[in-house]
C-alpha cells in the first residue's frame, strides 16, 4: 500500500526579496539565476512597484519582520531607479544587491553620459510592436491554458503537453511575457493513456508540440502541496501518469525534456532553440 501521505518539505534556509519600482520580473529573473547556483531553499517575495517612500519603508518593515523571524538575514535584489527609495530599503536588516548600482553608475563613468534615472523605462515601450506581440500572446496563452480552448490553435507557435503540474503553464507565459511567444498548453491524463494518443485537438498540430516530464517524485511533492494525502498525488499514480506520458511521446515522435531539475529560464531557452529552427524571427 503506498504511502499517501504528503512528503515532509524541509523549511527553507532564508528568505528571498525582490524589490522594484516596476514589476519586479527583472529583479527576480536575476535573483533566480543566481540563487540557483545554490542547492538551498528559498523563501521567493515579491515587492513590485515600491514608487514612493511610504511603500519603501512598508516594505522596509517586511524585510525586517523576515529577518527576526528567520533569525537571519534575508536577501535582497533590488531594481529600484530612485536614490531615495533603495536608501530607504538598504536601511534593513537584509543582505542587499542593488542591480541599478552595481551596474548602472560603472556604465555611466565608462561612458561619461549621466543615466535619466527615469523609472519603468525598461518598460515604456506601450507603443511599439514588441510590446503589442507580447499582449496578444499573454492573451492566447491564457486562453489556451490547460486545455481550456482548441480555437486557433494555428495560431500557436508553440503547444506544450505533459502531465498536470509538469510546468507547462508558469513555462507559457514565462514565453508569452518574456518574447511573445503564443504558447498553448495541453493536459495529457489518463484517458489519453488508455487511448494510448494524443488529444485529438492536437494531431493537425504535430509539428508544433513539445512535451514537458517530470520526476515522479517531484511531482508527487508538488501534487501533495495542492492536493494532499490524494491518489491524484501518490508516488504511485504519479510513477504511472509520468511512464505512460514518455511512452507516448517516445512512440509519437515528438520533441520533449524533462523540467525536474531545470528552471522556467532554462525550459524556456531550450524550447525557443527549437522553435527557432522552424522560426528565425524569435
Amino acid at each position: 500500500m503506498p504511502d499517501l501521505s504528503a512528503p515532509h518539505l524541509p523549511p527553507a534556509d532564508r528568505t528571498v526579496f525582490f524589490v522594484s519600482d516596476g514589476t519586479g520580473i527583472t529583479a527576480e529573473t536575476f535573483g533566480h539565476s543566481v540563487l540557483t547556483q545554490f542547492e538551498l531553499r528559498f523563501r521567493q517575495i515579491r515587492l513590485p512597484f515600491i514608487d514612493t517612500l511610504d511603500k519603501a519603508y512598508e516594505a522596509l518593515q517586511e524585510i525586517n519582520e523576515a529577518c527576526e523571524r528567520d533569525g537571519k538575514r534575508a536577501i535582497v535584489f533590488s531594481t529600484l531607479v530612485k536614490a531615495e527609495l533603495s536608501t530607504v530599503i538598504r536601511r534593513s536588516k537584509a543582505m542587499h544587491m542593488d542591480l541599478i548600482q552595481t551596474f548602472v553608475e560603472p556604465l555611466e563613468q565608462e561612458l561619461g553620459v549621466k543615466s535619466t534615472h527615469t523609472i519603468g523605462r525598461s518598460h515604456n515601450i506601450a507603443d511599439s510592436a514588441d510590446y503589442k506581440n507580447r499582449i496578444e500572446a499573454i492573451n492566447f496563452s491564457l486562453a489556451h491554458d490547460d486545455g481550456q480552448s482548441n480555437q486557433n490553435l494555428a495560431a500557436a507557435d508553440v503547444i506544450l503537453v505533459g502531465v498536470s503540474r509538469s510546468g507547462k503553464t508558469p513555462t507559457s507565459l514565462y514565453l508569452a511575457m518574456q518574447y511573445g511567444v503564443k504558447a498553448a498548453n495541453y493536459p495529457l491524463i489518463p484517458e489519453d493513456f488508455e487511448r494510448g494518443k494524443l488529444p485529438r485537438d492536437l494531431l493537425p498540430y504535430k509539428r508544433k508540440i513539445f512535451g514537458l516530464s517530470i520526476a515522479p517524485d517531484r511531482l508527487s511533492e508538488v501534487r501533495n502541496e495542492r492536493r494532499p494525502g490524494s491518489k491524484y498525488a501518490s508516488l504511485e499514480n504519479c510513477r504511472y501518469e509520468v511512464n505512460e506520458a514518455e511512452k507516448m511521446m517516445q512512440h509519437e515522435s515528438i520533441r520533449w525534456m524533462s523540467s525536474t531539475a531545470k528552471s522556467i529560464e532554462e525550459i524556456a531557452t531550450m524550447i525557443l532553440q527549437e522553435i527557432k529552427s522552424e522560426n528565425p524571427s524569435y
